[in-house]
């Protein structure tokens, strides 16, 4: 699997992005795909994951007001909608493949394949 991650930029507090990830190499539908997010000096954290159906999602408490995962079947891309981004959700955003199905997986070591990073920076 590989995947490319796309979108992130600088906005100021209060903004909207719209991260995109593309998946190539295997077959889209057997994969969970996931969000997680990276600031300087800490780890990595999970941010949402859609099913590999595509009907059932998750996201953290402090993002699920604002942010929105989607995946596109016929793009073989995954998607994150963030809108009123604030300081605090400035990172480098990752986005992970996953054959955990039983639960949403929230953890790194349970996706097997990650993208190269897009960097959210918020700021006025």
């Amino acid at each position: 699997v590989q995947l490319q991650a796309s979108g992130g930029g600088l906005v100021p507090p209060g903004g909207s992005l719209r991260l995109s990830c593309a998946f190539s190499g295997r077959p889209f539908s057997d994969w969970g795909l996931g969000w997680f997010r990276q600031a300087p000096g800490k780890e990595r954290t999970f941010v949402a994951h859609i099913k590999a159906s595509g009907d059932s999602a998750y996201s953290t408490d402090d993002v699920k007001e604002r942010f929105a995962i989607s995946r596109d079947t016929a793009e073989r891309t995954v998607y994150l909608q963030m809108y009123n981004l604030k300081t605090e959700d400035t990172a480098v955003y990752y986005c992970g493949a996953s054959r955990v199905s039983v639960v949403f997986p929230t953890h790194p070591y349970e996706y097997d394949f990650w993208g190269q990073g897009t960097q959210v920076t918020v700021s006025s």
